[in-house]
C-alpha cells in the first residue's frame, strides 16, 4: 500500500540543478525499486520524483523512523549476502528450468542479469556514474568507476604524481581478477555506515547507488570510515567467504572511494589516493 502523506519522507536538491537533482533521485528510486523487487533487505518504499517550481527536484518515499544501527548488525551482514547471492540463484535455477517443457511461462518479474552494469544513471554522492552494460567486470570497473573519476581528478587538479602512477597501474588490474569467476550482484553502491539504520523489526538499508558488480566492490566502503561492527562481516562470511586475492582487491576498491572523496572534498584525500596506488603497484 501506498504511504499516506502523512508517512512520507521528502527529500530536496533545491540547492542543484534541476537536471542534476532529477538524475540523482531517479537512480536512486530505481536503485530503492531494486532491492526491493529482491525481498532480502528492507528499504523505503520509494513513491515519486517531483520537480520543484524554483528549480531542483525532490523525492518521496516511505517515512520509517530509523535508529543507528546497533542490535541488527549481524542480521545485517547476512541479508547484505543474500542480496548479492540473489542473482546468482536466479542464474541457478534458470539453468535448473532449461529443459522444462512450457518455459518462459508465470516468469517472475525478477530475471537473471548476465552483465555489468545498471539500466540507469546513479550518482555516488553528487557525480554521476554511467552503468553501460559490460561482458567483463575489470572492464566495466576500470572504465566507469576507477577511470571516470581519474578523468575528474585531471581536469579538476591535473595531478601529474596520480597521473603516472594511474597510467602504471591501470594495466595490472585485470591481473588481480585471474582465474576468479565472478558473477554480477546487485549491489548497494554506497554500503558506509552513514547509510544503514535499524528499527524494532530489523536493518534498513537507504540512499543506495546501485549496479550489478562484484560483490567485494560492496565491502570496501563498509571497512572504511567507522565502519562496520566484526559481526556484520563474519555473518556476511558465513554466507559468501573470501576468495583468494580478497585483501588486495580491497585495497583497489577502497581507492575508488578515496578517488570519489578527492573528487567531492578535496586535497585532503590526495594522500589516501596514492597511498593505496603506492602499496597496489608493489
Amino acid at each position: 500500500m501506498r504511504p499516506t502523506a502523512g508517512e512520507c519522507l521528502l527529500k530536496s536538491t533545491a540547492n542543484l540543478r534541476l537536471t542534476t537533482a532529477r538524475t540523482m533521485f531517479e537512480g536512486e528510486m530505481a536503485s530503492l525499486e531494486a532491492i526491493q523487487q529482491t525481498n532480502t533487505l528492507r528499504v523505503p518504499k520509494p513513491i515519486k520524483v517531483i520537480d520543484l517550481p524554483g528549480g531542483g527536484a525532490a523525492f518521496a518515499m516511505e517515512y520509517l523512523k530509523m535508529k543507528s544501527l546497533n542490535k541488527y548488525s549481524a542480521k545485517l551482514g547476512e541479508q547484505v549476502a543474500d542480496l548479492h547471492l540473489y542473482n546468482q540463484k536466479l542464474g541457478e535455477k534458470l539453468k535448473k528450468e532449461e529443459s522444462t517443457v512450457g518455459k518462459g511461462a508465470g516468469l517472475n518479474e525478477s530475471q537473471y542479469v548476465d552483465k555489468f552494469g545498471f539500466h540507469t544513471v546513479t550518482c555516488c554522492g553528487y557525480i554521476a556514474q554511467v552503468n553501460e552494460w559490460q561482458s567483463e567486470w575489470p572492464t566495466f570497473f576500470v572504465r566507469h568507476r576507477l577511470q571516470a573519476q581519474m578523468d575528474l581528478i585531471e581536469r579538476d587538479y591535473g595531478d601529474k604524481e596520480a597521473r603516472e602512477m594511474w597510467s602504471q597501474l591501470k594495466p595490472k588490474i585485470p591481473q588481480m581478477f585471474c582465474d576468479l569467476e565472478i558473477v554480477p550482484a546487485l549491489i548497494h553502491g554506497d554500503l558506509w555506515a552513514g547509510n544503514v539504520a535499524e528499527d524494532d523489526s530489523g536493518p534498513i538499508l537507504f540512499d543506495p547507488a546501485c549496479f550489478y558488480g562484484h560483490s567485494e566492490f560492496e565491502l570496501a566502503i563498509s571497512m572504511m570510515f567507522g565502519g562496520f561492527s566484526s559481526s556484520f562481516f563474519s555473518a556476511y562470511h558465513s554466507k559468501i567467504p573470501k576468495a583468494p586475492g580478497f585483501e588486495k582487491r580491497n585495497k583497489l576498491y577502497q581507492l575508488f572511494n578515496y578517488i570519489n572523496h578527492w573528487n567531492h572534498f578535496g586535497t585532503g584525500y590526495r594522500g589516501s589516493t596514492l597511498n593505496v596506488m603506492r602499496k597496489l603497484l608493489k
